[in-house]
């Protein structure tokens, strides 16, 4: 259930006017923003719309986990005329989605890390500039046959192996794993489960490995395990995972409640695969063209090393193995 938390606001071309829709004042404000009062730590969605005619959808501009109470939320998307209308709507996502907060990290690893390859720097300051909603698991093979109609997974019955359908799915390309958050998208904006704008995608390699980190700086979201003695309560890699792919989720998790981050299957990213811009980096979308496409995290037949937070490989997004898979990420679109 969504509910209403505060309404809204107009941006027009001669000033900056805002009118709480209420019977009992009208509110005047030179900024294009909204201000909120509601449960500190409660994610809404902060919606627009150009009028208030019932044929105008309220659309998503942004996630807000609110910070405090009242809370005043700036409009830094708004038009320099016209006008638009805000409200901030309580909202409770689709299962199995963790709200990750905005925030600033060093993407990579130093010179000085242990098992470090060199296509993990040079380090770069990034700065995630507006919270989402990551899927706690890769999506399984259940996840994908209800939504597609097919399971190309070769842990599946289809070659041999016992069913258990929350093995993550794999055996998908780059644009199997585009075209299954397409249909995503389409099917709970159907539903009314995801407000209108919003849309499944994969991560950025960028938003990837800061929902990895949780705030860590260490090889691992756990610490650094210099002799990998820890990695067995938390990955399935070569040692451990008895040479195939195993239900998502029983391992430990990292701090944000991620699991199977490193191991498993690997990951798709939306970006092409390509060296890091170094410096400082708002919101990176990764190299604009290159041959193969970002994935990360790990796999069941990897080494240790390869488990780490920095880690990061290449895949051509036409083909697919048993080592690829995906994470699903929920945020905005462009409006």
């Amino acid at each position: 259930m969504r509910a209403l938390a505060l309404l809204c606001w107009i941006v027009s071309a001669t000033g900056l006017q805002s009118r709480a829709q209420s019977a009992a004042a009208l509110d005047i404000h030179l900024y294009s923003g909204l201000s909120i009062t509601g449960v500190v730590g409660t994610v809404y969605s902060i919606e627009f719309k150009t009028d208030l005619a019932p044929t105008n959808s309220w659309q998503c501009l942004e996630f807000l986990q609110l910070p405090a109470s009242p809370y005043l939320w700036i409009d830094r998307s708004a038009p320099a005329t016209g006008r638009r209308f805000y409200q901030a709507v309580v909202y409770t996502p689709p299962p199995n989605m963790m709200f990750i907060q905005p925030g600033t990290f060093r993407m990579g690893s130093p010179a000085s890390e242990v098992d470090r390859s060199g296509d993990e720097g040079p380090q770069t300051d990034v700065t995630i500039s507006t919270g989402f909603w990551m899927a706690i698991y890769p999506v399984t093979q259940a996840d994908y046959l209800g939504l597609m109609a097919t399971n190309p997974s070769w842990f599946s019955t289809n070659f041999g192996f016992n069913e258990d359908l929350t093995r993550p799915v794999e055996q998908v390309s780059w644009f199997d794993a585009t075209n299954y958050c397409g249909m995503l998208t389409r099917q709970d904006q159907k539903a009314g489960r995801i407000p209108l704008n919003s849309a499944y995608r994969l991560p950025t390699e960028a938003e990837w490995e800061y929902a990895c980190r949780a705030r860590s700086s260490t090889r691992f979201s756990y610490g650094d395990d210099p002799g990998y003695l820890s990695l067995t309560n938390y990955a399935w890699y070569s040692d451990n995972s008895g040479g195939m792919t195993h239900p998502v989720g029983q391992k430990l998790s990292n701090p944000w409640g991620l699991y199977d981050m490193g191991g498993n299957v690997l990951q798709w990213c939306a970006d092409w695969y390509g060296q890091y811009p170094g410096g400082v980096a708002i919101d990176p979308p990764g190299p604009s063209a290159g041959l193969t496409r970002v994935l990360r995290g790990s796999h069941w037949s990897n080494y240790a090393d390869r488990c780490r937070s920095a880690h990061r490989s290449g895949g051509d997004p036409a083909l697919a193995s048993s080592y690829e898979g995906l994470r699903v990420l929920l945020a905005p679109s462009e409006p």
